[in-house]
């Protein structure tokens, strides 16, 4: 199973953005509004950095930042980890795993297609598992269509 497959799968694959420029609360309150854990940050159509929940309580909040008064550029994480359409969901697995990070932004040669985070991954893992053992189930019975 790749990329490509959950981000087709996703009820709503919308990217919700913000510039660097914004504050960090206008930036909670586009997550709490949309109950996203990850906000990408992008200026002048170029992805720049992403913030999440983490960036805000490591970087914000025990730094003794106000999220009013910080912008986005001072919190966001910039070094940004990215994977392909094509890759498999194992690939990002072992990055979120080794990496500590629960958001990956899906690149298309240049263009941002998308954003998955580790639920997404789990989700589908789970549902291919369950259709693995569907078809296993249906193969021992001897009942192929089942």
């Amino acid at each position: 199973m790749t990329i490509k497959t959950i981000l087709n799968k996703k009820t709503r694959n919308a990217i919700f953005s913000i510039g660097s420029s914004a504050t960090v609360y206008e930036a909670l309150v586009l997550m709490a509004d949309k109950n996203i854990g990850a906000v990408l940050v992008i200026d002048d159509g170029q992805l720049v950095g992403i913030f999440s929940e983490r960036d805000y309580a490591r970087k914000g909040i025990l730094k003794g930042r106000t999220s009013q008064e910080t912008h986005i550029h001072e919190v966001m994480t910039a070094k940004l980890l990215t994977v392909a359409p094509e890759q498999k969901i194992e690939d990002a697995m072992v990055i979120m795993s080794e990496k500590h990070i629960r958001h990956l932004p899906v690149i298309d040669g240049t263009e941002l297609i998308g954003i998955i985070s580790i639920n997404d991954l789990v989700t589908a893992i789970i549902s291919d598992q369950k259709n693995r053992i569907a078809s296993l189930e249906s193969y021992i019975s001897g009942n192929p269509y089942a």
